[in-house]
């Protein structure tokens, strides 16, 4: 399995916080930060937009680090993903995410 893929299942290649972060790029953590600010009803500033991928060692933003519920379960289940789960069909937690994006089903069992 590709290391860039979430413990949910998501391509972090595709995120705009790795991407920000890999390329350095103030502009989109700007953009991002504001998109995800309206979508969490939170604020989430610029600086916090900086993740060098779920499973990878290096910076994750606070979200994905501290409070995602899906990254806590798989690391305190030893997984490397949730595609080692024997709960993976049944999971609400991880449902959701697939349900919003069926790419990251694959993703876990591919």
């Amino acid at each position: 399995m590709k290391k860039m893929i979430a413990f949910c299942g998501l391509d972090c290649e595709k995120c705009d916080a790795y991407i920000a972060t890999k390329n350095n790029d103030h502009t989109l953590r700007e953009k991002t930060a504001e998109k995800w600010s309206e979508l969490n009803n939170a604020v989430i500033l610029p600086e916090h937009i900086n993740c060098e991928g779920c499973r990878a060692d290096g910076a994750k933003t606070f979200y994905c680090d501290s409070l995602c519920p899906i990254r806590k379960c798989a690391v305190g289940k030893g997984l490397e993903t949730c595609g080692g789960c024997p709960d993976l069909d049944t999971c609400p937690t991880v449902g959701m995410v697939i349900s919003n994006n069926p790419a990251a089903l694959d993703n876990l069992k591919g």
